[in-house]
């Protein structure tokens, strides 16, 4: 019933647990794992470091992470069964949707409550395993046979291409990957945790996480923001264009974000690492575009705190390492896998089902039910039944 209960639509400002995990401050522009600043991390910390820190809550003695690297070199081997699944899934079939049934596969039973680290890690060496499997299927290329000694991120490349990857490129998707691994409670992160919080195990949590991360609003942009440069296409047409679409009261993707009333800092970073691996031409226009962007929405908004947003440099990194655009999201999800396996493990200590209240704005309570209706007369009288 209407109440005076103060409504919170999307949850804004209203906090749902305590964690050690990540901070997001938005009104500075921080982002900490940890309590080390991710400008303290990136670039150069091997993700390997970064999943120790993230599931152990301290620093390894050693870069990249023995333990780490160790627990997942073992868990790459992947079952028979398992790559059965992969194989039988249609070529055709879109890149994210087979992610989503894939990692849905990987839960066979062998999974319970409480979620361990060594489930994580199971996600987190086997996920970009069986993408970049059924990623060269759905190309006609065969399989990649894995390479000892190869790191974390080195190994996803591989595995999708088959060459050896520029050490270049190999710095630039691990800066992303660091910068991607965790960000407080987003969406994705707090579906999981829903499912966690009902003693569901860690590959079904994954895969509720999963299908939020799909949506444009929160993981999906990023080849949207190509799709727009590529549409601009010269930086002469930059201005013509988006205040066009601004006047259709249309999305600008790449800018603005739920938390962040400064600048992102994992734009920032993005920022640099895309300028070290991008072709100059299109860095050029794509900073054009934000810039003229930016004058925009200020000049229509000037109350409004819109900045640029982690997806559009994002997008510009990742299509200089050669990666699909159809790939954006899922490689998005293989970085988040250790984000999501922390949040998990944090999430079943002090377990409690989490289960928010809905205000009932609906008819009034009370109303009766019709028992004869025209046409159709009074309902049958049901006969009892022996018990034998």
């Amino acid at each position: 019933m209407p109440s005076d209960t103060s409504v919170s639509p999307g949850l804004d400002g209203f906090v749902v647990g305590r964690s050690a995990i990540s901070w997001v401050d938005g009104e500075v522009g921080s982002l900490v794992y940890r309590g080390f600043d991710i400008r303290e991390l990136v670039p150069g910390t091997p993700y390997e470091s970064v999943v120790h820190l993230l599931l152990y809550g301290e620093p390894p003695s050693e870069d990249p992470s023995l333990a780490v690297s160790e627990a997942l070199w073992v868990r790459r081997q992947l079952s028979p069964e398992l790559l059965r699944v992969v194989d039988s899934l249609p070529p055709s079939e879109p890149l994210l949707e087979a992610l989503r049934t894939l990692l849905s596969a990987t839960g066979t039973g062998q999974y319970g409550y409480p979620p361990t680290v060594d489930d994580g890690f199971d996600l987190i060496a086997r996920l970009p395993l069986i993408f970049a499997r059924f990623f060269r299927r759905s190309q006609g290329l065969e399989p990649v046979p894995l390479v000892p000694g190869m790191g974390h991120v080195e190994t996803y490349l591989h595995q999708l291409f088959g060459d050896r990857p520029d050490p270049r490129r190999v710095r630039a998707l691990e800066g992303y990957f660091d910068l991607l691994a965790d960000h407080g409670m987003n969406a994705s992160t707090f579906a999981l945790c829903i499912a966690i919080s009902t003693e569901s195990d860690l590959a079904s949590a994954a895969t509720a996480a999963l299908g939020v991360l799909k949506g444009p609003r929160h993981g999906g942009a990023p080849s949207l923001v190509l799709d727009m440069l590529d549409e601009i296409g010269d930086p002469d047409r930059a201005e013509r264009w988006i205040e066009e679409r601004l006047d259709r009261k249309e999305l600008l993707f790449g800018f603005g974000h739920r938390v962040y009333k400064v600048e992102d800092p994992r734009s920032e970073l993005l920022h640099e690492l895309a300028r070290g691996v991008g072709d100059p031409e299109r860095m050029a226009l794509a900073e054009h575009v934000e810039r003229t962007a930016l004058s925009a929405l200020r000049r229509r908004r000037p109350k409004a705190r819109i900045y640029t947003n982690v997806e559009f440099y994002a997008a510009l990194l990742l299509e200089a390492i050669g990666l699909p655009r159809s790939c954006f999201t899922p490689t998005f999800a293989i970085a988040r896998t250790v984000g999501w396996t922390a949040h998990a493990l944090e999430q079943s200590h002090g377990n409690r089902v989490i289960r928010p209240d809905v205000e009932y704005v609906g008819p009034p309570v009370g109303r009766r039910w019709p028992r004869e209706r025209p046409g159709r007369g009074a309902r049958p009288q049901r006969r009892p039944t022996a018990v034998s």
